[in-house]
């Protein structure tokens, strides 16, 4: 049984091999055999960039669906604030909030509340000099797994603070057991996600342990029916309760704002990302306290699940942000350490591991270093490899052989006609 659980899927059946993916992968979590994509479990990181990018549809994202939250006497809705951005005209979040409530779910709880509170955290622990600078945002699941298998050096920069997905989740939950006395398990707290990322950390959480979420809808599978409630609202409720502080955070730079400083760096699509991630490592970015990451074009709001355009849903919180106050969440009586991580990140071995025997792994380290000086260097991918390094892995873990290489083939089949020639 695989002991990874990925919201990402392939459909064999629309796959052709392309290598699109396999060349934009950012962990080189892809392979091509038998004209298939296949997906390494232990290096996938869920970005969903094999879905923004893959001309045949063949992956996609698994959600949950509005049928789940059927199962709990309360259902309760944590819609990402990239949500907002999705609806044309839309000058209230509180139609969005209302028509969340009309289909189905009895009480709603932004994760924008909860995003105030972790910049408010956040802005206090680096007046207190607590974090390790430069601070690198811990909100993205995409990112934070990207650097525990990538850029372990950086592992102790990553924020420890659990994201606004969580802390929703968490107060959510307790409000309704505060109003209705009733037990944990009989409320179903729900994300309503822009992106794959999300879906894997609800159902497989990077620090280990539980999620407080109990399920995550996809923006696309909720949209039609949420529209159409939307479109026939008589009354519109007042239910929200969050400040252009936490609604900006649907957007690359909101979270940096909301630090209300000048020392920021904010960078988002994940070949970008990974940029500022060697620059970092190597040292070459001085003079910056928060850096914050996101997987996605434009933010959030470009994630994989959503429906529009990321750049019109940009513009589109920013001008839902005017009419907004600056923030209506703080910290006060709230628990700082629930808000916390409880386990420290730490580099995923595993998922480049050679061999459980470290003898063993030194010798076969050696036997890739080997083969890869025989490689072309090229790159092309049409090994099924993203690199020819990558393909010196595979031979010496067995899963691929030196004439997989369309050079090294051309060049035996070389040797073998010079042979055939010579004995004529």
């Amino acid at each position: 049984m695989n002991k990874y659980f990925h919201s990402v899927e392939l459909d064999a059946d629309k796959c052709c091999g392309c290598t699109n993916c396999l060349k934009r992968c950012p962990t080189e979590a892809i392979r091509i055999h038998n004209k298939k994509a296949q997906i390494l479990s232990e290096r996938c990181i869920d970005c969903g960039e094999c879905i923004r990018i893959c001309p045949h549809h063949a992956k996609h994202a698994h959600s949950n669906t509005l049928d789940d939250i059927k199962g709990y006497k309360v259902k309760v809705a944590i819609p990402a604030p990239a949500l907002f951005g999705q609806f044309n005209n839309l000058d209230d979040i509180d139609i969005v909030l209302t028509g969340l409530h009309t289909i189905g779910f009895d009480y709603i709880f932004e994760v924008s509340r909860a995003a105030e509170l972790v910049s408010e955290l956040t802005r206090n622990l680096i007046r207190e000099n607590k974090l390790n600078k430069p601070i690198i945002s811990s909100a993205c699941p995409a990112i934070v797994r990207l650097i525990k298998i990538r850029f372990p050096e950086l592992c102790d920069n990553v924020m420890p603070i659990l994201a606004p997905m969580e802390v929703a989740a968490k107060l959510a939950r307790d409000e309704v057991i505060n109003k209705t006395g009733l037990s944990r398990d009989e409320i179903g707290v729900f994300f309503i996600t822009p992106c794959a990322a999300k879906v894997t950390e609800v159902n497989s959480p990077t620090l280990g342990g539980k999620s407080e979420c109990d399920g995550a809808i996809a923006i696309s599978k909720i949209y039609p029916e949420l529209t159409q409630a939307m479109d026939h609202l008589k009354v519109v409720e007042p239910l929200s309760h969050s400040g252009l502080i936490g609604v900006g955070w649907a957007t690359s730079g909101g979270e940096s704002a909301a630090m209300l400083g000048e020392k920021y760096l904010a960078a988002d699509g994940i070949e970008n990302v990974i940029r500022v991630l060697e620059e970092l490592e190597d040292d070459h970015i001085k003079d910056v306290d928060f850096i914050e990451l996101n997987a996605c074009s434009g933010g959030c709001v470009g994630g994989v699940l959503t429906v529009e355009n990321p750049y019109v849903a940009q513009a589109r919180i920013q001008n839902l942000r005017k009419f907004m106050p600056v923030s209506l969440n703080h910290l006060e009586d709230k628990n700082i350490d629930d808000m916390m991580w409880k386990d420290e990140l730490t580099f995923n071995a595993e998922s480049f591991r050679l061999d459980e025997d470290i003898i063993k792994a030194m010798d076969m380290m050696e036997q890739m270093e080997q083969i890869c000086a025989t490689l072309p260097g090229l790159d092309c991918g049409s090994c099924g490899a993203p690199t020819c390094r990558a393909m010196a892995e595979d031979i010496v873990k067995g899963n691929a052989k030196e004439t997989d290489c369309i050079f090294k083939l051309k060049e035996k089949i070389q040797n073998v006609y010079d042979q055939l020639k010579n004995t004529l």
